[in-house]
């Protein structure tokens, strides 16, 4: 633009001077000439000014594209795992019919006998209860939950949100330290004693595990780690801490896309451990956001058994398992006094009334980001509002096996 400016005033200034030394007639022409020079330059600002425009316009259109795309991205990734879920739900409710159909086979064009049909109901109700005995084989589950009682605040250590935990292994004594919800660094401690100790940190073994942790739900079991690998819908992973190294994982079929307690938003995914080994909870939102309990072998990471509860996730704050019965704990989002308000008993010998009240917490106006059971010892260790928390956990014998 500025060569064409250039050349237009130099060529003026040639008609100019050469108008100077013509007659009349050629100094109309030039006059002629200079307003369609005028004309034609004013013709390249207009198609400059309109190159311009366009050149805005195709860069504003390029860029709704590609916001475009990457939401649609988003989406196209949202509906894989929504239609992963649904194919998880679909292969699990095909196993119960399958399991279902062996144990009551049909009988086509055969009239079965009143009798018949009792002893084949005898047999799936036998078989039930063989598989909840292979569950609590060795083990006395005759008691229930009946109060909470504080015993100390231990101290106040790391990030508001976090978990503490004793490795329930018999003749373990070891205290393990998760600061955050998400981290990669594990704090390994002697024994309670000296975690209780000021300045402790510089007598406990720092370890970095492979991947970052999601939430507060985690637990160690006879020296392996079990926990929510981050930046994952529901990938478990074992790592055995001796040298941080993974030794199995496993995906957690419809888990992971809605937080297992409300008022714990980080936490997906919740292991726990009781008397009768390792099991994870999460909120299936196809089933009203209630809490789903899955039974795992701590060995292979299998799944042994899966049951829908009646516990919603709305409101919660944590939970924990005392041999085979969920406790689910409950408080509000401004914070408040923490308690037991719903109860699921795999062996349905547990439930709601007159001599099974609520069972409230101590009086502290803050909120659990953790609840870890200790089975041997019969105590909870909570992690409250950054503080270091243990619970006592008191039972009685269950009314059914008196």
């Amino acid at each position: 633009m500025r060569m064409w400016t250039w050349l237009v005033s130099l060529l003026l200034l040639t008609l100019g001077v050469a108008q100077t030394q013509r007659s009349p007639q050629e100094a109309f022409m030039m006059q002629y000439f200079e307003r369609r020079l005028a004309q034609l330059e004013e013709r390249v600002n207009l198609c400059e000014q309109r190159s311009q425009r366009v050149d805005q316009n195709i860069y504003a259109f390029t860029t709704e594209v590609r916001g475009q795309l990457a939401t649609m991205d988003v989406q196209r990734l949202e509906v894989k795992s929504q239609v992963e879920g649904v194919a998880m739900r679909v292969d699990r409710v095909e196993r119960d019919v399958e399991y279902l159909e062996n144990k009551v086979p049909n009988q086509p064009h055969i009239e079965v006998e009143e009798s018949v049909q009792e002893q084949q109901l005898r047999d799936a109700q036998l078989s039930q209860l063989k598989r909840k005995a292979k569950i609590t084989k060795g083990t006395d589950c005759s008691t229930m939950l009946t109060g909470v009682k504080s015993l100390k605040i231990v101290k106040k250590a790391g990030d508001v949100d976090g978990s503490w935990l004793k490795d329930p292994t018999k003749g373990s004594a070891k205290i393990y330290f998760f600061s955050g919800t998400r981290n990669s660094t594990v704090l390994e401690f002697p024994s309670l004693k000296v975690f209780t100790q000021v300045n402790s940190s510089h007598r406990a073994l720092s370890m970095q595990l492979p991947h970052p942790w999601q939430g507060t739900g985690h637990v160690v079991y006879n020296g392996f780690l079990y926990y929510h690998k981050a930046d994952t819908p529901n990938r478990i992973l074992k790592v055995f801490l001796q040298n941080q190294t993974i030794v199995d994982s496993m995906l957690l079929p419809g888990a992971g896309r809605l937080p297992v307690y409300s008022l714990t938003p980080q936490t997906y995914l919740a292991l726990t451990v009781d008397e009768l080994g390792l099991w994870v909870l999460h909120a299936d939102p196809e089933f009203g956001g209630n809490l789903v309990i899955t039974k795992l072998d701590k060995d292979s990471l299998a799944v042994e058994h899966t049951w829908d509860t009646a516990c919603q996730s709305r409101d919660a704050e944590g939970a924990f398992l005392t041999c085979g019965t969920l406790n689910v704990v409950y408080n509000s989002r401004y914070g408040g006094r923490s308690s037991v308000q719903c109860l699921y008993d795999i062996h349905d010998t547990i439930h709601h009334s007159e001599d099974n009240p609520l069972v409230f917490f101590p009086k502290r106006y803050t909120s659990h980001s953790s609840l870890n059971y200790h089975p041997k010892d019969r105590q909870l260790y909570a992690w409250d509002d950054g503080y270091q928390t243990v619970y006592k956990v008191e039972t009685k014998r269950k009314v059914d096996s008196a």
